[in-house]
Protein backbone atom coordinates (compact mmCIF):
# COMPACT_ATOMS: atom_id res chain seq x y z
CA UNK A 1 0.00 0.00 0.00
CA UNK A 2 1.11 3.67 -0.92
CA UNK A 3 -0.22 6.27 1.11
CA UNK A 4 1.00 10.36 0.33
CA UNK A 5 -0.32 13.93 0.88
CA UNK A 6 -2.05 14.59 -1.98
CA UNK A 7 -4.81 17.50 -0.57
CA UNK A 8 -5.19 20.10 1.37
CA UNK A 9 -8.16 22.66 2.43
CA UNK A 10 -7.83 26.24 4.12
CA UNK A 11 -10.50 28.46 5.59
CA UNK A 12 -11.68 31.34 3.87
CA UNK A 13 -14.02 34.23 5.18
CA UNK A 14 -13.62 35.41 1.54
CA UNK A 15 -13.46 32.69 -1.06
CA UNK A 16 -13.54 35.64 -4.28
CA UNK A 17 -10.37 38.01 -2.71
CA UNK A 18 -8.39 34.69 -1.90
CA UNK A 19 -8.81 33.19 -5.25
CA UNK A 20 -8.20 36.84 -6.91
CA UNK A 21 -4.66 37.13 -4.43
CA UNK A 22 -3.50 33.54 -5.44
CA UNK A 23 -4.33 34.19 -8.81
CA UNK A 24 -2.34 37.23 -9.20
CA UNK A 25 0.80 36.68 -6.75
CA UNK A 26 1.05 32.80 -7.84
CA UNK A 27 -1.33 32.30 -11.32
CA UNK A 28 -2.98 29.60 -9.36
CA UNK A 29 -6.66 28.93 -11.34
CA UNK A 30 -9.45 27.78 -9.39
CA UNK A 31 -12.24 25.03 -10.18
CA UNK A 32 -15.92 26.50 -7.84
CA UNK A 33 -18.09 23.82 -6.07
CA UNK A 34 -20.55 26.60 -5.27
CA UNK A 35 -20.23 29.64 -3.69
CA UNK A 36 -18.71 27.74 -0.76
CA UNK A 37 -15.97 25.71 -1.81
CA UNK A 38 -12.85 26.76 -4.72
CA UNK A 39 -9.99 24.22 -4.99
CA UNK A 40 -6.94 24.50 -7.12
CA UNK A 41 -4.34 22.46 -8.66
CA UNK A 42 -0.68 21.47 -9.59
CA UNK A 43 0.78 23.19 -7.39
CA UNK A 44 2.55 20.53 -5.96
CA UNK A 45 -0.19 19.76 -3.53
CA UNK A 46 -3.95 20.36 -4.74
CA UNK A 47 -6.00 21.73 -2.25
CA UNK A 48 -8.95 23.93 -1.90
CA UNK A 49 -10.81 27.06 0.40
CA UNK A 50 -13.69 26.54 1.80
CA UNK A 51 -16.20 29.02 3.35
CA UNK A 52 -15.43 29.29 7.15
CA UNK A 53 -14.50 32.78 9.47
CA UNK A 54 -11.49 30.74 11.16
CA UNK A 55 -7.32 31.64 10.22
CA UNK A 56 -5.01 29.42 9.20
CA UNK A 57 -2.15 30.65 11.49
CA UNK A 58 0.91 29.55 12.52
CA UNK A 59 0.93 30.91 16.02
CA UNK A 60 -2.54 29.34 16.56
CA UNK A 61 -1.11 25.79 16.06
CA UNK A 62 -2.01 25.66 12.04
CA UNK A 63 0.78 23.69 10.03
CA UNK A 64 2.55 26.20 7.71
CA UNK A 65 2.46 25.45 3.86
CA UNK A 66 5.63 26.75 2.13
CA UNK A 67 6.21 27.81 -1.62
CA UNK A 68 9.04 27.61 -2.99
CA UNK A 69 10.43 30.21 -5.09
CA UNK A 70 13.73 30.85 -7.40
CA UNK A 71 13.47 34.78 -6.42
CA UNK A 72 12.21 35.58 -2.97
CA UNK A 73 13.02 39.29 -3.17
CA UNK A 74 10.45 39.18 -6.27
CA UNK A 75 8.49 37.09 -4.95
CA UNK A 76 7.85 39.29 -1.61
CA UNK A 77 7.17 42.24 -4.03
CA UNK A 78 4.68 40.23 -6.22
CA UNK A 79 2.61 39.20 -3.24
CA UNK A 80 2.44 42.66 -1.71
CA UNK A 81 1.68 43.81 -5.11
CA UNK A 82 -1.55 41.66 -4.70
CA UNK A 83 -3.17 42.50 -1.51
CA UNK A 84 -0.65 39.69 0.73
CA UNK A 85 0.52 41.16 3.88
CA UNK A 86 4.21 40.58 4.96
CA UNK A 87 4.24 39.20 8.44
CA UNK A 88 7.94 38.21 8.90
CA UNK A 89 10.58 39.41 6.78
CA UNK A 90 13.25 38.07 4.76
CA UNK A 91 15.57 35.72 7.12
CA UNK A 92 18.38 33.24 6.58
CA UNK A 93 18.21 29.36 8.18
CA UNK A 94 20.53 26.75 7.22
CA UNK A 95 19.61 26.03 3.66
CA UNK A 96 18.19 28.91 2.65
CA UNK A 97 15.81 31.86 3.16
CA UNK A 98 12.14 32.45 3.69
CA UNK A 99 9.44 34.87 4.70
CA UNK A 100 5.92 34.72 5.43
CA UNK A 101 2.80 36.30 4.18
CA UNK A 102 -1.08 36.67 5.35
CA UNK A 103 -3.26 36.30 2.49
CA UNK A 104 -6.77 38.22 2.04
CA UNK A 105 -8.76 35.93 4.22
CA UNK A 106 -6.26 35.53 7.08
CA UNK A 107 -4.17 32.54 6.21
CA UNK A 108 -0.77 32.54 6.72
CA UNK A 109 1.60 31.08 4.30
CA UNK A 110 5.79 31.51 3.65
CA UNK A 111 7.82 31.27 0.60
CA UNK A 112 11.24 30.26 0.61
CA UNK A 113 14.40 30.00 -1.71
CA UNK A 114 17.21 27.81 -1.47
CA UNK A 115 20.44 29.23 -0.14
CA UNK A 116 22.57 29.54 -3.16
CA UNK A 117 26.26 30.09 -2.74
Amino acid sequence: MSLKLNYVEFPSSNIPATKSFFEKAFGWSFVDYGPEYSSFSNQGLDGGFYKSDLKSIVSNGSALLVILSDDLEQTESVVESAGGKISTAIFSFPGGRRFHFIEPSGNEFAVWSLDVQ
